[in-house]
């Protein structure tokens, strides 16, 4: 295994099951909160969550991108490489579309007094997470199974 693919398999596999972790363990029981209870806990997740996971999407999109482009069959045969690929650049896309959009307004709201709509902006953030957490973690998958089959 050279280096490309140890960082690709290592970052992209830590990124997406973050992600995935957040989306099934840890949102479920966020919205579940008072809205006030619940903004608050969301600014405070993107204060950690959103410094650190735009550099490690687009991180792993790089690499996923950078492996899948690698000549030679070291992690498998080319279209496992290139789905994994395909499902990050999908991932980042809907994320810079919906989500990042979303997460600058609710990094502007007053927790003791949000807007009417807030609960169902929020609802189409939650739908997008579920499709950019599935997406990274089938294309780390993509990825393993190019390596498995090699």
């Amino acid at each position: 295994m050279n280096v490309l693919s140890f960082f690709t398999l290592v970052i992209v596999g830590f990124t997406g099951c973050a992600e995935f972790g957040s989306y099934a363990f840890v949102h479920p029981v966020i919205r579940r909160l008072p809205t006030e209870y619940h903004l608050t806990v969301e600014k405070g997740l993107l204060r950690t969550f959103g410094r650190v996971m735009p550099v490690l999407m687009t991180g792993s999109m790089i690499l996923a991108i950078a492996h899948a482009s690698a000549g030679g069959d070291n992690g498998g045969p080319a279209l496992w490489r290139w789905l994994g690929a395909a499902s990050w650049i999908a991932a980042l896309v809907s994320t810079i579309i919906v989500n990042v959009p979303i997460n600058i307004a609710t990094g502007k709201i007053d927790p003791k007094a949000p807007p009417e709509n807030w609960k169902s902006t929020r609802n189409r953030w939650e739908v997008f997470q579920g499709v950019r957490s599935w997406l990274m973690v089938i294309g780390f998958v993509f990825i393993c199974v190019g390596f498995a089959i090699d």
